[in-house]
């Protein structure tokens, strides 16, 4: 699968372990910044550039793509996704895990936002793992409340 990552300074060494740990999991990953660690640059700088792609993708026939983004809370990375056609962010920092997977099976969530000063490294892993296998349920119903987001 196709992961787009993208952070700020906040997020940026866990995206760094995040883009390690993609790979390993045979994913094609496509880091889009930052590069190197700037403290005070802005999230939405590197969020757009996420957020266009996976609209993109969505926009495309395969639809496959999926895009991880981190900032301190993930909160202000998610308003930015959002605001793309076609993006359903969702955001986790923390407990219950099963609210990963119904931002999958119920929403079809194409974008993961980690609050990464809330998270382990470990918890940060699992939960990427978990959201990237789980599936959308396919079910009428959610199908036909995503087609009226957008």
């Amino acid at each position: 699968m196709k992961i787009y990552l993208g952070s700020d300074h906040a997020g940026f060494e866990l995206k760094e372990k995040l883009n390690i740990w993609l790979k390993e999991w045979g994913h094609d990953v496509k880091d889009l910044g930052p590069s190197k660690f700037v403290a005070g640059d802005d999230y939405p700088d590197y969020i757009k550039l996420v957020a266009q792609e996976i609209s993109k993708d969505q926009n495309s026939f395969a639809g496959e793509a999926k895009a991880v983004i981190l900032g301190h809370s993930g909160q202000g990375e998610a308003i930015v996704a959002n605001r793309y056609k076609g993006v359903r962010a969702v955001v986790y920092y923390g407990e219950p895990i099963e609210i990963i997977k119904l931002s999958r099976q119920h929403n079809d969530a194409n974008i993961l936002s980690l609050g990464a000063h809330f998270l382990t490294d470990s918890e940060a892993r699992d939960v990427t793992k978990i959201w990237l296998e789980t599936k959308f349920s396919g079910e009428e119903r959610h199908a036909r409340r995503i087609a009226k987001i957008d």
